[in-house]
C-alpha cells in the first residue's frame, strides 16, 4: 500500500477509537452502559442494526462466496423482511414494555431462572466464539498488507475495539456506528464501479454481467426443494426466517440495539427498515464478488489467493514444483479467455449453438484448472502445516490490493476494517451486558450500586474481548468466514427461539417443560451437526420445532401451569 492509503486507513482507524472513547466518556451509569439511556433514534437504531450484522466477513467473505459459488447465498436472507415484521408485532411491545436490559430477562418474568440462564448461557458460549470471527476477519487483512503473521494482527485488531468499547459501552458503539457505515457504503461503491472500468476496453458492463450469468455466477434463486443442497429458495425463507427471528428476537447483541430505542415506534421502524434495506445490501455486495470474478477471467488470477502462505511455500522445498503447476494454470486460462470471448461474440450474434457449445468447452477448461488448483492445495498444506487450503477469505482482500488505485485502497481496506470494528464492538458489549445482568448480578451480587455494576461491565467487557482474540487464533482453520459464523449461530439459534416462541404464544406452558425440551433440541442439533449431512439452515427450524413440540407433550402430561 502506497502512503497515501496507510493515512487514509490509520485516520478512520484513529477516529474511531478517540471518537468513540470521548465521545461517551461520561458514561456513567449502568443503563446509558447497556441502552444508551433508551435515547436512540430509529435510524441509528437501524444503523446500528446493520452495521451490527455487517462485519468485515459480510464485506471480506461474501464476495469470495459469490467468486466461488455464485450469488446463491443471498436466498439466506429472504426470511428477513418476514422475520423483522413478526419480532415488530410481538418482541418489541414486550420488551419496553417490560423495561429490560437484556432478552433473557423476560424468560424468568415469563418462566423461571433456569430457562433465562439456559437462554443467556447458549448466548454467551456462541456469540463469544462469533466475535473471535468479527476480530479474525480484519487481521486476516492486515496480514496480507504487512506479511506479519496473522497471530500478532489479530491482537492489534481485537485490542482496539476493545478499548473503545471498554470505555463507552452501546453509546460508543451507537456513535461510532453512523461513521462506519458511511465509510463502509463509499469503500463498497467505489470498488464495484472500478471493476468495471479495469476490465478490458471491449467487455462492456452489459458483458461482464451476461459473463458471469452463463458461468453460473448470477445463481440468485432456486426453487428446487433438495434438503441435501445448502441455499434453496425454501431453505431460505423457511429456514432463514427461524434463524432471522432468533437472530434478531432473542440474540442479545442486536436485541440490544433497538431496546435503546427512544419508543417503541421507533424501535420497530429501526427493525423494519433493517428488512428493507439488507437484501439489496447483500445482493450488491455477491454480485460484487461476481464481478471481480469475471475480472478474473480477463486478467490471469493467482493460482493460490493467500499470499502469506505463498510466501511460506514459495521459500520451501516445493517452490518449484508449484511452479510448474503455475504454468500450467497460466496456460489454461490464456486458452480459457480466448473461448470467453468466444461466448461473448455467440451471445451478441444470438448465435445459440455457438453459445453452448462454447459453455461446454470453458466447464472442461475449469475442470482442469479446478485440478491444478487441487494439486496446488496439497503442495500448500505440505509446506504450511497450519493452513487448511482454504483461500477463498483472500480472493476479495487479493483484488483490492492488487488492482485499485492508490486511495481507493485505503478507502476500501477502512470500510472493511471499519464493518469489523463496528460489528465486534456491539458483540462484546452485549456479551459484557448479558454476564452482569443475566449472571454476575442475578446470581452473585443482587444489590450494588451503579457504579460497581459498571466497572463490572467494563470487566466483562475486556474479558469478552480476551475469550474472541484466543478463538481468532485458531479461526484460520474453519473454512469461509461468512458461512462459518452462520453455522455457528445456528447451532444454538433455534434452541434459543424455540423457548421464546413458547413464551410469546404458548401461555399454557410452564418453565420445567420448556427447560427439558431445549436441551433435548440442543442434543439434538449437535447429533445432527456432527452425524448427519442436513443444511444448517434447517437446524433452526428443527430445534425451534421439538421445544415448541416436546415441551408441549410434557406438559400434557403434567398438571396445568400455574
Amino acid at each position: 500500500m502506497s502512503i497515501i492509503d496507510w493515512l487514509i486507513l490509520s485516520a478512520f482507524i484513529l477516529f474511531v477509537v478517540i471518537y468513540g472513547s470521548w465521545k461517551t466518556r461520561n458514561t456513567k451509569n449502568i443503563d446509558a452502559y447497556i441502552r444508551a439511556g433508551k435515547s436512540t433514534p430509529w435510524f441509528i437504531v437501524t444503523l446500528s442494526i446493520m452495521a451490527t450484522q455487517a462485519s468485515a466477513i459480510t464485506f471480506l467473505s461474501t464476495p469470495g462466496q459469490a467468486y466461488v459459488d455464485g450469488m446463491r447465498f443471498l436466498q439466506f436472507y429472504l426470511g428477513l423482511p418476514i422475520a423483522m415484521i413478526i419480532l415488530s408485532i410481538a418482541a418489541v411491545p414486550v420488551y419496553h414494555k417490560l423495561n429490560i436490559y437484556t432478552a433473557y430477562e423476560y424468560l424468568e418474568k415469563r418462566f423461571d431462572l433456569k430457562n433465562r440462564l439456559l437462554g443467556s448461557i447458549l448466548f454467551l458460549l456462541q456469540r463469544g466464539l462469533a466475535a473471535g470471527f468479527t476480530i479474525f476477519a480484519p487481521a486476516l487483512i492486515l496480514s496480507v498488507i504487512l506479511k506479519w503473521n496473522i497471530n500478532y494482527t489479530i491482537l492489534i485488531t481485537g485490542g482496539l475495539v476493545i478499548i473503545y468499547t471498554t470505555i463507552g459501552g452501546t453509546r460508543a458503539v451507537n456513535q461510532t456506528h453512523l461513521y462506519q457505515m458511511i465509510i463502509i457504503t463509499l469503500g463498497m461503491f467505489t470498488a464495484f464501479f472500478l471493476i468495471f472500468h479495469l476490465l478490458p476496453k471491449d467487455i462492456s458492463p452489459l458483458d461482464a454481467l451476461q459473463v458471469a450469468g452463463k458461468m453460473g455466477k448470477l445463481n440468485t434463486i432456486d426453487f428446487s426443494f433438495n434438503l441435501n443442497d445448502r441455499y434453496t429458495f425454501w431453505s431460505g425463507l423457511i429456514g432463514g426466517t427461524f434463524l432471522m427471528l432468533s437472530y434478531f428476537g432473542t440474540d442479545q447483541s442486536q436485541v440490544q440495539r433497538y431496546l435503546g430505542g427512544s419508543s417503541i415506534t421507533q424501535s420497530r421502524v429501526g427493525l423494519l427498515m433493517n428488512g428493507i434495506i439488507k437484501i439489496p445490501m447483500q445482493f450488491f455486495i455477491l454480485l460484487t464478488g461476481a464481478l471481480v470474478f469475471v475480472f478474473y477471467q480477463f486478467i490471469t488470477p493467482p493460482l493460490y489467493f493467500n499470499p502469506v502462505e505463498m510466501k511460506t511455500m514459495s521459500e520451501g522445498i516445493y517452490a518449484s514444483e508449484f511452479k510448474e503447476l503455475e504454468k500450467e494454470h497460466a496456460h489454461i486460462f490464456e486458452i480459457k479467455k480466448d473461448k470467453i470471448r468466444k461466448l461473448l461474440s455467440g451471445i451478441n450474434s444470438g448465435n445459440n449453438s455457438l453459445v453452448e457449445n462454447t459453455k461446454s468447452e470453458i466447464a472442461a477448461l475449469n475442470k482442469q484448472s479446478e485440478e491444478i488448483k487441487n494439486e496446488a492445495k496439497k503442495i500448500i498444506n505440505k509446506s504450511v502445516s497450519a493452513s487448511d487450503g482454504n483461500d477463498t477469505n483472500y480472493i476479495f482482500i487479493s483484488f483490492v490490493i492488487g488492482f485499485l488505485p492508490i486511495g481507493v485502497i485505503g478507502l476500501v481496506i477502512a470500510a472493511i476494517l471499519s464493518a469489523s470494528m463496528s460489528s465486534t464492538s456491539a458483540e462484546l458489549n452485549a456479551l459484557a451486558s448479558t454476564t452482569v445482568v443475566d449472571i454476575y448480578k442475578r446470581l452473585f451480587r443482587k444489590e450494588a450500586s451503579d457504579k460497581h455494576y459498571l466497572a463490572v461491565s467494563k470487566l466483562a467487557t475486556v474479558f469478552w474481548g480476551v475469550y474472541a482474540i484466543i478463538f481468532a487464533l485458531f479461526a484460520n482453520q474453519l473454512g469461509t468466514l461468512i458461512e462459518a459464523v452462520n453455522i455457528l449461530g445456528s447451532l444454538v439459534y433455534g434452541t434459543i427461539l424455540g423457548i421464546f416462541m413458547v413464551a410469546f404464544f404458548f401461555k399454557g406452558i410452564s418453565g420445567t417443560p420448556t427447560f427439558i425440551a431445549a436441551l433435548v433440541a440442543e442434543l439434538t442439533i449437535l447429533y445432527c451437526y456432527f452425524f448427519t449431512e442436513i443444511p444448517f439452515l434447517w437446524f433452526n427450524v428443527i430445534s425451534c420445532a421439538i421445544v415448541v413440540i416436546i415441551s408441549m407433550l410434557i406438559q400434557f402430561f403434567l398438571k396445568p401451569a400455574t
